[in-house]
């Protein structure tokens, strides 16, 4: 389809990426949504955390929700799209990844961004116990990277899932992994790494035979742990190895229902490649959006929910061929 032209005017001391994405993954907060969380075990015997939030009457409208990297359920970025969906007759499913619930997950592997099947297990309990006619999936960042590779990749998407949005998305890993270790990332990197490596000493702990606090030490990039822990646990030969075969960028043509993906041009976490002009003119089912400012998941509007929301709420609502 034809690139779309974006309507997004930040206020002005929010057109730096760097200060929108920092406000909006820092200090943005997401008032009065209730969630009730429900836990399901997994194909492969681990859990999975689920967050659910209801429109004030019955609905037969559901919207998955997908995190970044190291964030959960309850951040802003995913609350603030479930409180509007809430709002307009829209159930909201927001997603734990494996060990991100506040809660060590069972098995040495967790999550990353190409774990599909996680999301194929979360879709087919959905299916199998509720009775929503139209779903939708929407990730942000890490979990918009996973929505567009499971569109792209499987060929028999339940009928029941009718839209994809991705927002910020790093469609092209390698390229964005290469962003993250620049020096205008150096304090979105340290925070990554921290995070990441605590929860591997959790890890440590409790599969003492895979990991041991020698191995810690020895990771002193993101580099290092994709080569060490995401590559080893999930079956990579190495970090590059995991970046190639998990970018959705590779999936993009087969996707085969309506997707919105919206990456903003100046999204300090995103290569070139993650804006994939070429698969969205030759596919018609993807929409590619790219507003000149909001940084990473940082669509701030004067008041109110963000721009991103809003604009996953008008593509669930249109028929987005007209």
């Amino acid at each position: 389809m034809p690139i779309l032209e974006s309507t997004y005017k930040p206020p002005y001391f929010f057109r730096k990426g760097f200060v929108a994405t920092v406000y909006s993954g820092l200090i943005r907060q997401v008032k009065d949504i209730i969630q009730k969380r429900e836990r399901i075990t997994l194909s492969d015997g681990d859990f999975l955390d689920l967050d659910w939030s209801y429109a004030d009457e019955k609905t037969d409208k559901l919207i998955i929700i997908l995190h970044g990297m190291e964030g959960s359920a309850q951040r802003a970025y995913v609350t603030g799209t479930a409180k509007l969906c809430n709002e307009n007759k829209i159930d909201a499913l927001s997603v734990n990844f494996r060990g991100c619930s506040g809660e060590d997950n069972l098995h040495f592997q967790s999550y990353h961004s190409g774990a599909t099947a996680d999301l194929q297990d979360v879709i087919t309990h959905v299916i199998g116990t509720k009775a929503y006619s139209e779903i939708y999936i929407k990730g942000i960042s890490l979990g918009g990277n996973v929505t567009l590779k499971y569109l792209g990749e499987s060929t028999n998407i339940p009928t029941e899932i009718k839209r994809g949005i991705a927002v910020s998305v790093p469609c092209y890993l390698a390229g964005s992994a290469k962003e993250l270790h620049t020096l205008k990332n150096f304090p979105f990197h340290e925070k990554f790494k921290r995070d990441l490596i605590n929860k591997l000493r959790v890890k440590s702990e409790n599969h003492p035979d895979k990991i041991s606090p020698k191995d810690l030490k020895e990771i002193k990039t993101l580099y290092d742990f994709d080569n060490f822990y995401t590559a080893k646990a999930h079956g990579f030969k190495d970090g590059s190895d995991y970046y190639e075969k998990s970018s959705s960028l590779q999936f993009l043509p087969n996707i085969k229902i309506p997707t919105l993906i919206i990456n903003a041009l100046n999204d300090s976490f995103l290569s070139p490649e993650c804006y994939p002009v070429k698969e969205a003119i030759n596919n018609p089912n993807l929409f590619l959006e790219m507003p000149k400012h909001g940084g990473h998941m940082g669509f701030i509007q004067t008041r109110g929910y963000y721009y991103n929301e809003l604009r996953t709420l008008e593509f669930i609502r249109n028929n987005p061929y007209l």
